[in-house]
């Protein structure tokens, strides 16, 4: 019986494979790299340039499971574009913090998380609620959206008065003056920047322009290579003769002045739309805020890193942000309400030294530990006649020494011998992956839990 080589075996190409297996395979391609690929043969070109079947298979492959790729701009837009709109957008999704100082007059909130939508991406405030609970406030802030036509509109909510998902929605896709939503430029600054600010070439539909002067595209790039779309990239249409430009408004205007001079009532609506655009003219401008993203995953080697919550000694709910820099060192720090002064980022604790120590502990570590209690949410506490309960104990893995926030405000307390409990203190790293930390000169322990997990918040209600 003879032998079988390598060489008797018949080699099988990529133009073997069905159709199916093959768009499968270049869904895991970049655009450049499918854009190298369709040079390969006519065939291959068709292939790479259906947008119902190869493009289509890109976005359901990467953002189908997230999102209906099939609602987005009401179905009628291609998914090239959808996929060049989405691959930029989807680093949006997960925490950003505000970066810089906080504008009077203007409820710019200190927190927001971006997520997917049915044909959107919606960014809500977050903040702690006030009822002594682990529940967290969710508000609607920013929606990005597309248009039937193809172009990216963004609003947002700066007063805060819209309540649900949904109302922002419906409210952001009729583009109208009077839901007090203002149309904003998206634009990012690397990947982990965001700045917005005010589109103000947007037109209302709400105004006497007719209705097809349509949306101004909103510039949200900077963290997309425009190679990577290659030669596939679709041509949207000159800006020039896109519909909303200043000529066709000019004129519009014109033949609405003699419209209403010649028509029963023109003057009424001519007074009434003047004082709309007086109105919308007065309203306080959004000034441009800074956004930067948060880091909220874990590491075994970073493992307090990230974004958390935790009831403190007040019985309050507290955002805490754990950092560590270049050098390996660790900060924790508030994130407060933007209407308190001083209160968006007030130092916790702190440590150049992230050596954890391993079990099993001292008699000294286990009772420091042992002699404390957990603070607990207000409505468990109530239970036992307003007093803070001890909870089942957790069992602790490792634990890290820590200097309060006395030692960066107070620095003549960091290294005295006088009251070294003023400043020191311990983490408590759980098996779990939670952590609690507390200080020498107080009896309780701060639990810290996740405010997200997989993508989704935990313990959401809405703003009351």
């Amino acid at each position: 019986m003879a032998n079988l080589t390598t060489n008797d075996v018949a080699p099988v190409s990529f133009s073997d494979f069905p159709e199916d297996v093959q768009l499968c395979i270049l869904s895991f391609l970049t655009p450049s790299e499918i854009s190298a690929f369709a040079c390969t043969s006519k065939r291959f070109l068709s292939l790479c340039t259906s947008d119902s079947k190869l493009w289509f298979t890109l976005c359901d492959r990467r953002w189908g499971s997230k999102t209906q790729i099939s609602k987005w701009g009401s179905g009628r837009i291609t998914y090239r574009l959808l996929y060049r709109t989405l691959i930029e957008w989807e680093n949006l999704i997960g925490f950003w913090r505000r970066s810089g100082e906080v504008t009077l007059g203007v409820a710019s909130p200190p927190l927001i998380f971006f997520e997917w939508g049915s044909s959107f991406v919606i960014g809500s405030r977050v903040s702690p609620s006030k009822l002594g609970t682990y529940d967290v406030i969710k508000a609607p802030f920013l929606c990005l959206s597309i248009t039937p036509e193809g172009e990216t509109v963004n609003f947002l909510d700066a007063n805060g008065k819209i309540e649900s998902s949904d109302d922002f929605v419906n409210a952001a896709q009729a583009g109208f003056l009077e839901s007090d939503l203002i149309a904003v430029h998206v634009s990012f600054i690397g990947k982990d920047h965001v700045v917005v600010e005010e589109n103000l070439s947007f037109t209302y539909l709400n105004s006497q322009v007719p209705k097809n002067t349509g949306f101004r595209r909103s510039s949200s790039s900077g963290n997309v290579r425009s190679e990577d779309i290659g030669v596939v990239e679709e041509m949207i249409g000159a800006e020039s003769g896109s519909p909303g430009s200043l000529p066709d408004r000019f004129m519009s205007e014109i033949y609405q002045y003699f419209a209403n001079r010649t028509s029963p009532g023109g003057e009424r609506a001519s007074r009434r739309q003047r004082k709309r655009e007086k109105e919308r003219q007065c309203r306080r401008k959004w000034v441009p805020e800074h956004f930067v993203k948060i880091d909220c995953s874990p590491t075994s080697s970073r493992p307090l890193q990230g974004l958390w919550k935790g009831i403190s000694d007040d019985r309050n709910l507290y955002f805490f942000l754990a950092t560590y820099d270049d050098i390996g060192g660790i900060s924790c720090r508030t994130i407060g309400d933007s209407s308190k002064p001083l209160s968006g980022g007030s130092p916790v604790f702190w440590t150049s030294k992230t050596t954890f120590l391993e079990a099993p502990f001292s008699p000294e570590e286990e009772y420091l530990y042992d002699s404390r209690i957990h603070l607990q949410p207000l409505a468990v506490a109530d239970h036992i006649h307003g007093h803070h309960p001890l909870t089942k104990t957790e069992v602790v893995s490792r634990i890290l020494s820590i200097n309060s926030s006395y030692a960066l405000v107070i620095p003549d307390l960091a290294g005295t011998s006088a009251n070294p409990r003023d400043v020191e203190g311990r983490i408590w790293l759980y098996e779990n992956g939670t952590f609690g930390f507390g200080f020498l000169r107080n009896h309780f322990i701060v639990d810290l839990k996740h405010i997200a997990e997989h993508g989704c918040l935990l313990d959401t209600m809405e703003s009351l």
